[in-house]
């Protein structure tokens, strides 16, 4: 046998090409950083239009825009002894922010130690004796707010005295200057306070979260005897969120005053912004089903409140969809964003919020308001115009005539837009190619010069032989829509014969997985399944948006329904494929893919062999109010929306090889939809395999994902 072995390593030797394709690991992709794409991050653009500023290196670094050459290194903390978690410029461009020791709390929100650097004079002052979080400056630079023990508080930069702007803030209580759990979570912000742009006022949230129920997590606390509770307030749907209200204050007099918005208190408050004019704030309102967004005035010396204008819905309103809101500063209009011609684009209203024209519309999306430049009168926006796969850059003039494509390379780009409109940074991906930084004047769209090619990167990806995908679509349940996948396939693909299949899938809401973009997240594992002879299938379902309106909100109250419908049919249509073998096909999901596979390994069982589940919701009345009730309504108005297509509902239909994967200090998808899945099976004398992941979150990296990894590979390989 020995002497077998040696003989055919011989014959493999003159056989294989000179340079041998690398094999890829799963430390190459958790513990290594064999594949790092690299970016330029941290950009600060300075007011002059010809120099902004990166974190690199633990060093803030000024560019020239001209040349995209480093000119300056304004602040190194390596010799301030000091680790440089982020910066923000003062409006002076004389001082510096400086966050360190950064401490995430949830998914957005933290605290940290800040200091004040003075660039004239190099001095560094520690801003707050204990950790504090979103220190910002005030407009003249002359004071500072942040937010500490759940109180706003203001401090002089001259003494660095404080003055506290609330004292009732309390843990689990009352919130002040940033965001309740839910808020952070769903409507995508955390910290609550703004300045005025004069500096005079200072505009803060607070939240009432006293009847509020909380959600008990336990944390095990590896090496201690005794768990500890860590309780936090949590609205699940149907339940009583936090009372929300906005508080301005004078911050030379002292004088805090309401804004009297209505008398409505069972709704949100999703967005709260400056306007232009002097002493007037924009506050929007969204009431509890989320299927009316009012726009309202604000006087920051009285409170009292005005319409402006009001969005409905016949399903709901997406703020966060729709969030562009642009105040020009001749104060007479304002730019917004709608869905009320059945796709998202960008209107031109005056401040008092009389409609004047659309600036984008067509059978396409914008899907970013990137800047607004006032003096030539021109909107730049990101829109999947010409294939929603793509993200492409374009210009239009405020009467909508005049557009303009700006980004010549399919794929999807990102921009990063100086202040002055004169130069971008365009960070660029395609499906075949990893991020492209490049710096352009606007002014004839002309490169000035590449920031990043991420070249050892293209490098790598030949040594190891990564495939590329093969876009492929294939018909939803009913044979109404054509639906997006992608295919990896093993790079020494044979036709002739039949290969097992693993179908990853996301599958929620305006949530697509398939876009002509570079994958970051699982490709590699992807790849390195297909190096061992299982092709990869990523594909999307209805609802998962950027094709209009009416596609995105199809499955408004019947989360599931559509989306399993379409997984179904996703595996029939690869199954049919000569080279896959139909009885061999597995599901993969994480968060709502994990419900999604939890749901067709369940209602959907016998169609897919294998299943991985990933901290899924496994009944909607256990997640939180803003996410659940936007496509469901309550519990209380809609039962069946929540029971019909929950996979407790259907536990006991189980078929298959099934793997229940949860972190248990998950403070978002909670631990308990694994628990109440879990029991349901086992009443139901299902068997399945299980593995929980101690305190660990939603999401996690380093050894205990290689562990994660690990498990999902070799549970494949023997189940397939």
């Amino acid at each position: 046998m020995k002497q077998l072995i040696l003989t055919v390593s011989v014959l493999c030797l003159f056989l294989t090409p000179a340079v041998a394709q690398k094999n890829i690991t799963i430390d190459d992709f958790t513990l290594r950083p064999t594949f790092l794409q690299r970016s330029v991050s941290g950009i600060n653009w300075m007011k002059d239009g010809k120099f902004y500023t990166s974190l690199q290196e633990n060093k803030i670094v000024k560019f020239d825009v001209t040349t995209g050459k480093a000119v300056e290194t304004l602040l190194d903390g390596d010799a301030l002894s000091l680790e440089v978690d982020d910066y923000e410029w003062s409006a002076d461009e004389k001082k510096l922010m400086i966050l360190s020791e950064r401490e995430g709390i949830y998914r957005r929100s933290y605290k940290g130690v800040y200091h004040v650097y003075d660039l004239a004079s190099k001095s560094l002052r520690k801003l707050t004796t204990e950790k504090s979080g979103y220190a910002t400056f005030s407009p003249d630079a002359t004071r500072a707010a942040f937010v500490r023990h759940n109180n706003v508080y203001v401090v002089n930069l001259s003494d660095l005295k404080e003055t506290p702007v609330t004292t009732d803030g309390k843990h689990n209580e009352i919130i002040n200057g940033s965001t309740d759990w839910v808020y952070e979570e769903e409507l995508g912000f955390a910290q609550a306070f703004y300045w005025s742009p004069d500096g005079r006022y200072l505009a803060y949230y607070r939240f009432d979260e006293s009847r509020v129920r909380e959600y008990n997590m336990q944390k095990w606390n590896r090496g201690q005897l005794y768990p500890e509770d860590y309780r936090f307030k949590y609205p699940k749907a149907g339940e009583a969120n936090a009372l929300v209200d906005i508080f301005i204050r004078d911050v030379n007099s002292g004088v805090v005053v309401k804004a009297d918005l209505s008398t409505e208190t069972d709704r949100y408050i999703p967005r709260v912004k400056w306007t232009t004019t002097p002493g007037l704030l924009s506050v929007r309102t969204l009431n509890r089903l989320q299927n009316e967004m009012t726009l309202y005035h604000v006087n920051a010396a009285t409170g009292a409140a005005t319409f402006v204008q009001q969005e409905k819905s016949d399903t709901y309103v997406d703020v966060e969809y729709t969030d562009d809101l642009i105040y020009t500063h001749d104060q007479k209009y304002f730019i917004s964003a709608s869905e009320r011609s059945g796709y998202k684009h960008l209107y031109l209203n005056t401040t008092n919020g009389q409609a004047v024209n659309p600036i984008t519309a067509g059978d396409w999306e914008v899907t970013q308001l990137v800047s607004v430049d006032e003096k030539a009168r021109l909107v730049y926006y990101i829109s999947t115009e010409g294939n929603y796969l793509n993200r492409t850059f374009y210009s239009v003039s405020f009467d909508g005539k005049r557009k303009t494509k700006l980004s010549a390379a399919e794929g999807t780009h990102t921009i990063n837009m100086g202040p002055d409109h004169q130069y971008y940074i365009d960070y660029h991906t395609s499906a075949d190619e990893p991020l492209v930084v490049t710096l352009f004047k606007t002014k004839g769209n002309a490169v000035v010069k590449v920031l990043e090619s991420n070249e050892a990167l293209k490098k790598t990806l030949d040594e190891y032989g990564i495939v590329k995908k093969e876009f492929f679509q294939y018909k939803s349940a009913d044979g109404s829509t054509l639906l997006d996948g992608f295919l990896i396939k093993p790079r020494n693909f044979d036709a002739s014969r039949q290969y097992p299949v693993l179908v990853y899938q996301y599958s929620g809401p305006r949530a697509p997985s398939v876009l002509n973009a570079f994958s970051g997240g699982n490709f590699y594992w992807f790849q390195m399944l297909a190096q061992k002879g299982i092709i990869v299938a990523v594909i999307d379902t209805r609802g998962t948006g950027f094709r209009g309106e009416k596609f995105a909100k199809m499955t408004y109250k019947q989360l599931g329904k559509f989306e399993l419908e379409d997984l179904l049919a996703g595996a029939k249509h690869l199954g049919a494929l000569d080279y896959i073998d139909e009885s061999r096909i597995a599901l993969h999901g994480w968060s709502y893919g994990g419900y999604m596979t939890s749901l067709a390994m369940t209602k959907g069982a016998g169609v897919y062999k294998v299943g991985i589940a990933g901290a899924p919701v496994t009944n909607w009345r256990y997640y939180d109010t803003i996410y659940t009730e936007r496509f469901l309504q309550t519990p209380q108005q809609n039962a069946s929306g929540y029971d019909d297509n929950s996979p407790t509902t259907h536990a006991a239909n189980l078929k298959g090889d099934f793997l229940l994967i949860h972190g248990t200090g998950d403070d978002n998808v909670h631990f308990q939809n694994s628990v109440a899945l879990e029991d349901a099976l086992i009443r139901a004398g299902k068997q399945f395999r299980s593995c929980y992941y101690p305190d660990l979150p939603h999401g996690w990296g380093g050894k205990p994902r290689h562990h994660l990894m690990t498990l999902m590979t070799d549970f494949l390989l023997e189940k397939l």
